[in-house]
């Protein structure tokens, strides 16, 4: 049987995420996708392969998408009558993966 692993990953990852699968034969699709906690660019891969081969697709992703810490600007506040903004240390990097089964699989 055949599984469908939707990865989405920072836009930061998506280079090496690509180059890692390609390396290790898995043939995926990317797509441009927006979402998260910073509204940031991910790209989402999909990617279809054998049941006994999720979880070394899965290690793959995990590997080249590391979580990581970067200080951004939090959303401007008032202070004082002028606008003030200040550092905040977020969590970026990793990967939200889901896996589907598949029904059916042709290329035509």
């Amino acid at each position: 049987p055949m599984k469908l692993v939707l990865a989405i990953v920072s836009n930061d990852d998506a280079t090496a995420v690509s180059a890692a699968l390609m390396e290790n034969n898995f043939y995926m699709t990317k797509l441009a996708t927006t979402g998260g906690f910073l509204r940031a660019g991910n790209t989402t891969f999909i990617v279809g392969t054998e049941d006994e081969l999720v979880d070394k697709c899965i290690e793959i992703i995990g590997t080249e998408a590391k979580k990581r810490t970067e200080i951004v600007p939090s959303t401007a506040s008032y202070d004082l009558s002028h606008y003030a903004s200040f550092p905040v240390e977020v969590q970026v990097g990793g990967a939200t993966i889901f896996v589907l089964d598949v029904d059916q699989f042709k290329k035509l």
